[in-house]
């Protein structure tokens, strides 16, 4: 789909927005080109600036639900962009079989971990443990008795995999790209082979657990000032370990370049723990486990090929290079993770 079609989905949807969220006239919109799942743009209008989003590929009961979650954040004073309510009260409204949210406009830059100072990756990790705090007392229903088990793919399986984007990488015409790619999966295999002792032995993790925000990294975070003003994006609210977000998080923002900054992971989840007591056991559980899912997933592959989309093909290239440097160094990125 082209942006054309993409601006004119939001044209044809306009006036039914103005009207139902009390935005006055339009002066202006901006489809906004960045972001790699969402449909957005920056709405001016006599009210304000506003951030307008179509939902694409999250059920839209559930966009209410999280939606909902954000203005009790905001109440906390926690940095959360506080979700427009419509006339009737709803969150969301649909215009031509798609679903808008409207949100104010945050100020701010995206800010890649490594360009932060430790003290701002300390801070970074404080604020998770705080949102993780006011999702305990916010989150959108009740966690459950016991931590959610998540599927652990084992070595035949991924093996089988990558044996599958091989081949379609190999179909007519191949690419300088698939070239790369295909000897990528090549050594990948080798690695499955070499490490199938590190397969995690439950598919229940361990430590707290509780509602997390499912996507909490830069991308997903704007800065100004040095400061965070606003986290962004929360299509994947969820319950999960409070170790596996840590974990997750800091490999995002922190592994750039194909290799680890080890002192601002020290120093993120040094500032998390100064928060929430995250016991080193569990936290190092969810570092193994995060692990062997970049071992055995392909994700950004199955994406570049699916969409014909090159920026996830350069991801899985940074990527690989990240878990082949993380294999190598395991006892010190464990010991990174563990700091206070």
């Amino acid at each position: 789909m082209t942006d054309t079609t993409r601006e004119d989905d939001l044209l044809a949807a306009l006036p039914t927005l103005s009207r139902r969220f009390g935005l006055g006239a339009v002066r202006d919109q901006h489809f906004l080109t960045h972001g790699l799942m969402n449909r957005n743009w920056r709405l001016e209008t006599e009210a304000g600036t506003y951030a307008v989003k179509e939902i694409t590929d999250v059920p839209l009961p559930k966009v209410r639900r999280n939606l909902a979650v954000l203005v009790d954040l905001a109440r906390e004073e926690i940095p959360v962009p506080a979700p427009l309510t419509a006339d009737g009260g709803d969150l969301v409204v649909e215009v031509g079989g798609h679903g808008y949210c409207i949100l104010p406009w945050a100020v701010g830059e995206h800010v890649q971990g490594t360009d932060l100072t430790l003290d701002q990756a300390r801070d970074l990790g404080a604020l998770l443990a705080r949102l993780h705090e006011g999702l305990g007392r916010h989150g959108p229903g009740p966690v459950p008795e016991q931590a959610p088990a998540t599927k652990v793919r084992d070595v035949a399986e991924a093996d089988e995999a990558a044996a599958v984007l091989m081949s379609r990488l190999l179909a007519d015409p191949v690419t300088d790209f698939d070239k790369v790619a295909t000897e990528a999966l090549h050594e990948r295999r080798g690695l499955l082979a070499r490490h199938t002792d590190g397969q995690p032995e439950s598919e229940v993790p361990t430590g707290p657990y509780g509602w997390t925000h499912g996507d909490f990294q830069y991308r997903n975070l704007l800065r100004r000032d040095g400061r965070v003003v606003a986290v962004l994006d929360w299509d994947r609210l969820g319950v999960r370990p409070y170790g596996e977000e840590v974990a997750r998080t800091a490999q995002v923002q922190f592994g750039v370049g194909g290799v680890f900054d080890l002192d601002r992971i020290a120093a993120f989840c040094a500032g998390y723990r100064s928060v929430i007591d995250l016991p080193e056991g569990d936290l190092a559980d969810a570092v193994k486990r995060l692990w062997w899912k970049r071992l055995t997933d392909f994700w950004q592959l199955e994406f570049y090929l699916d969409r014909q989309d090159p920026t996830f093909g350069e991801m899985f290239l940074t990527d690989e290079a990240l878990l082949n440097w993380w294999t190598d160094r395991a006892d010190e990125v464990q010991t990174a993770y563990a700091a206070r």
